[in-house]
């Protein structure tokens, strides 16, 4: 039986935490830590400390984020999520503030935009990735909200507003973001009357100053590394297009984060762009992949998969390896998956240092129901490519197709040991110790599945539970009794009483508060 625990979302952050004033004010969900290294950009100086600390911000940021997620926006891909949080991560590596955490998510929505949240999360919509025409304009666009991260604009917004509690600033962005996203003007008048709407404009509305200093800073970042400069007044040009013309587009645009396309700005992100070496990227297979993923992703469910991706069948015409692998994708997605096993075997043979290729098709045999087969592929890619998270996730999800859930818990244990996991692979791994027989072990996996969720109170009830289950060796009772004193440090101390006394703990309203 395993006695290493997974990835502990708020072990990482326990120091950063206890040196803030508010504490916890809901949940901490698992993130890649990013180490920046310095470029030569100004430091603007941090006034914004005196109002909302670095702590503060990401509390903020974690807590919108799981709200978003409940509402099931947010897009849980491991192919998707590999190549946003790389790229990403390749840009913030060239970006002031060495000690932000970055993380990339990408958003179910068809609209053009992305936007910055406080704590270094950066959200894009699966829409903007799809209007983008080159890897470098999408580059531009990540720039560009890395610098409002680094910059500090949206602590700097808040400064001039009195304080409010982390929970009523996370609850005025969560509900003015679901409102803009779901097209509901309930649910963001419901975030604006829990927060108290007096600070909205403060935290969303970006100045001209501020948009204009994202852009010079940004333009830098992407250039540092290695795209085209101008690939931020290019797609200016499309936002332009887009918001010219109004309707939905336009307003969630100019609602979330006036961000305002004026020639002026266009012309000034072209200038600065001459001002460094002239950059000709290829855009690499990992953006084509991704922007054909989204596209098959957004089809309708009606749609027809041989007739949204005809050309790709057609003997006569030239079809690129991105739309061949569209079609498959799109064929696995209309139930046709054994038609596409034949298009994913050729592209993996053809390039198999592609990890989507070999993932696809792992998938692919796996919902043409040739269990073998795609463990077979998978396994073979698991050793092309050591702790790949897509592949280790798709040979787990075959594992368990197979009923071999012990090797199932392994891989993706011996993964998160290292690769932090995203909520739902902690859920992943929880089956997989259940169905392994590992009750412990999957409880103590839910235990941290409720603290990515916010839910302290029942982290601490599951954890309980895993020290009841017979028979578990001193290193699980150890660690099990640990974590609950970890996560005991957090409640308020009438509620640590509780725990001390063994009693039912009251489940935690949004604000840490007990009912």
């Amino acid at each position: 039986m395993p006695t290493r625990p997974v990835y502990s979302p708020l072990m990482s952050f326990a120091t950063l935490l206890r040196r803030s004033a508010i504490g916890l004010a809901g949940a901490f969900v698992a993130m890649t830590a990013l180490a920046s290294p310095p470029a030569e950009l100004p430091d603007i100086g941090t006034p914004a400390d005196a109002v909302f600390t670095t702590a503060d911000e990401y509390q903020i940021g974690t807590m919108i984020v799981r709200e978003l997620r409940d509402q099931g926006v947010l897009l849980e891909d491991p192919e998707i999520g590999e190549y946003i949080q790389g790229l990403g991560a390749g840009l913030a590596a060239h970006a002031q503030e060495g000690n932000v955490k970055f993380t990339f998510l990408v958003m179910k929505d068809s609209s053009i935009n992305a936007f910055a949240l406080p704590g270094g999360f950066v959200v894009v919509h699966s829409g903007l990735i799809l209007a983008t025409t080159g890897e470098s304009e999408l580059a531009g666009v990540l720039s560009h909200e890395i610098s409002h991260v680094t910059q500090r604009h949206i602590a700097r917004g808040i400064q001039n507003q009195s304080r409010s509690s982390l929970a009523a600033t996370a609850a005025m962005l969560a509900g003015i973001l679901l409102g803009a996203v779901t097209g509901n003007a309930n649910v963001g008048m419901a975030g604006v009357m829990v927060g108290q709407n007096a600070a909205i404009q403060h935290q969303l509305n970006f100045s001209r100053e501020n948009e204009f200093e994202a852009d010079r800073v940004g333009i830098g970042v992407m250039a540092a590394s290695g795209y085209d400069p101008n690939g931020m007044a290019t797609f200016f040009d499309t936002l332009g297009r887009r918001m010219g013309g109004g309707g939905p587009n336009a307003k969630i645009l100019e609602f979330l984060q006036t961000h305002p396309v004026t020639s002026a700005r266009v012309a000034e992100a072209r200038a600065r762009a001459l001002t460094y070496p002239i950059v000709r990227p290829i855009d690499t297979t990992g953006y084509q992949l991704t922007r054909e993923k989204l596209r098959v992703l957004a089809l309708p469910i009606e749609a027809n998969p041989h007739d949204a991706y005809a050309d790709a069948a057609s003997a006569d015409s030239v079809v690129s390896e991105y739309r061949l692998y569209g079609r498959a994708l799109a064929l696995v997605q209309g139930r046709s998956a054994s038609e596409a096993v034949p298009i994913l075997r050729d592209l993996v043979n053809r390039h198999p240092d592609v990890v989507e290729y070999h993932s696809a098709l792992g998938q692919a045999l796996l919902a043409a129901d040739d269990i073998p087969a795609s463990r077979a592929v998978l396994a073979h890619a698991m050793e092309l490519f050591p702790r790949s998270v897509p592949i280790t996730v798709r040979y787990a999800e075959t594992l368990m197709r197979a009923n071999d859930a012990r090797l199932a818990h392994s891989v993706l244990l011996d993964l998160f040991n290292i690769v932090p996991p995203t909520h739902d692979q902690v859920r992943l791994i929880a089956l997989a110790a259940s169905a392994a027989g590992e009750a412990a072990e999957a409880n103590y996996y839910m235990a941290e599945y409720d603290v990515m969720s916010g839910d302290l109170a029942l982290a601490i009830q599951t954890l309980r539970q895993a020290l009841a289950v017979p028979n578990i060796t001193p290193v699980q009772r150890s660690r099990f009794k640990a974590r609950i004193d970890e996560l005991k440090e957090y409640l308020p101390p009438r509620l640590q009483a509780a725990v001390d006394r063994g009693e039912p703990i009251p489940p935690q309203t949004p604000d840490g508060s007990s009912r």
